[in-house]
């Protein structure tokens, strides 16, 4: 391995902060819920609470959801529910008891600063906040394997503020934004979240940092002139989007993806990463021509 690289990750990784993923994903929300009934609301706490949880948890997150007009609930909620036939709530999110995934989407559409918090506790929200993360990570490090190419566009560009100028190598950044990634997945996932905690699959992310380094540069050397860019970009976005899936499994299972499983994910996620990059490179252009 080079050495000089293991230093820039390990100078990289001083700049995650665990502690502030752990500190948003355990917040305490207030929910309020509004029906027409018992019915209605029992259906709401189905939805945030369903089968299979246990006495504990679900005793654990009833503390969080507050019907309406009950003894001792708080003033104000980060989060109401109400259901979809009766009058609209000024910031409220509609309940469709039928379209589950509609009410999911609304809410992490409006509230998106409440997708961690929610997808630790309440189990319906888990598998789409840890989607979005995997394609938001994805393609973040899509577009940072394209700032080594292009280091003079990017900055004028996008602004993200983990980013840090001094790393020389770009598996460096992509690494530690996959770490992140870990983190974050593992918050959703409600597991343990940190460097002690994560260890082994922090590990493993390091460990294959290289192998998707040099799988880059062997396809950019096959690549005519210019294409080089999308097949780095690919690459980078496939690599994470499969890492991801494996840590979503890992907490999900205890146990992460078959070799074959692997294969079949970065194919896919390789073609998603070519759109996504050829896309970039196309903003870009509009940019520059500007």
């Amino acid at each position: 391995m080079n050495l000089q690289v293991i230093r820039q990750i390990k100078a990289a990784l001083s700049n995650l902060q665990p502690e502030e993923v752990r500190r948003t994903a355990e917040r305490p929300l207030a929910i309020g819920l509004i029906a027409a009934g018992s019915a209605g609301y029992a259906a709401m706490e189905d939805f945030l609470m369903p089968p299979g949880l246990s006495d504990e948890k679900r005793m654990e997150l009833l503390q969080q959801l507050h019907r309406a007009g009950e003894p001792g609930a708080p003033a104000q909620f980060d989060l109401i529910f109400y259901e979809h036939h009766l009058p609209r709530v000024p910031g409220g999110i509609a309940f469709y008891e039928a379209l589950p995934g509609r009410t999911i989407r609304a809410v992490l559409d409006q509230r998106e600063e409440l997708g961690l918090p929610l997808a630790r506790s309440f189990p319906p929200f888990r598998r789409p906040v840890i989607d979005h993360v995997i394609q938001t990570i994805s393609r973040e490090n899509a577009l940072f394997a394209l700032a080594t190419a292009l280091p003079n566009v990017i900055p004028s560009l996008v602004q993200i503020p983990w980013a840090v100028g001094e790393f020389a190598s770009d598996t460096a950044i992509l690494t530690m934004n996959q770490i992140r990634m870990a983190f974050l997945v593992a918050a959703a996932s409600d597991s343990p979240i940190g460097f002690r905690e994560e260890k082994a699959e922090i590990a493993s992310i390091i460990a294959g940092a290289f192998g998707w380094r040099a799988l880059a540069r062997g396809l950019v050397g096959k690549v005519p002139f210019g294409g080089g860019l999308i097949a780095k970009g690919a690459v980078a976005y496939a690599g994470t989007y499969v890492i991801g899936l494996g840590l979503e499994r890992i907490y999900r299972f205890g146990y992460g993806l078959t070799r074959e499983e692997k294969r079949e994910a970065y194919e896919g996620a390789l073609s998603d990463g070519r759109n996504v990059t050829e896309k970039i490179l196309a903003s870009f252009r509009k940019v520059d021509a500007a």
